[in-house]
């Protein structure tokens, strides 16, 4: 009995770690909403709770990847679910920044568009090719995303951006590009595309070296 029970407790506590990766990942959705709900109500030092939130909600991105490699458990499911979770996350959290930024928003109107375009361009050229969202997470999207941050607390906090904004809309819009060339080029729907100069040995099938930080 003590040997069965001993089995059952090691396999019990596999399986919760290894719902660590999703748990992490269904939390952004969770701080995706409070932040909303901050925003909107304008609760006290709201700034300041929206930038911690941010954060956390970056780090549970970072985070979610390592354990799941780290784990042997990154799969298909939990990259798409990343994905989208990443999306609904800062969506929310730019809309409600926006919201409490007008001036600068339309100040700066046609450049913000730009990206949502493309952005949006890149998910619609996913699901015709492939009938499937994207998750290519390549380097270079990475990156924005954290640029992105930088100029969302930088905005969150002086109500205005300069070069932060500046570095976010150049770099936004070459990673959101260069998205959309790799969703063109790829022969079959591919999670974990580091850049578009690996495309080539994908769709031939030649294996090539990972980053064990960027890619599952």
């Amino acid at each position: 009995m003590g040997a069965i029970s001993q089995i059952f407790f090691v396999n019990k506590h596999s399986f919760t770690m290894k719902r660590i990766p999703f748990l992490l990942i269904y939390s952004r959705i969770l701080i995706g909403m409070i932040i909303g709900v901050i925003a909107y109500f304008r609760i006290e030092d709201y700034s300041t709770w929206i930038v911690i939130l941010m954060i956390t909600g970056l780090l549970t991105d970072v985070f979610d990847g390592i354990i799941a490699r780290k784990l042997n458990v990154s799969s298909e499911k939990l990259r798409i679910w990343d994905s989208n979770v990443d999306l609904f996350f800062w969506l929310i959290t730019i809309i409600s920044i926006f919201l409490l930024n007008i001036p600068f928003i339309l100040e700066n109107k046609f450049w913000i568009l730009s990206i949502l375009t493309l952005e949006f361009l890149a998910y619609i050229l996913s699901y015709l090719k492939f009938k499937k969202t994207i998750a290519t997470h390549s380097i270079l999207a990475k990156t924005w995303t954290l640029v992105l941050l930088i100029f969302l607390i930088d905005l969150c906090v002086n109500s205005h951006s300069y070069l932060p904004f500046i570095f976010c809309i150049l770099l936004g819009i070459l990673s959101r590009i260069e998205i959309i060339a790799i969703i063109l080029s790829l022969k079959k729907w591919t999670t974990d595309v580091p850049s578009i100069l690996v495309v080539a040995k994908i769709n031939k099938g030649i294996s090539f070296k990972k980053s064990k930080f960027f890619n599952s």
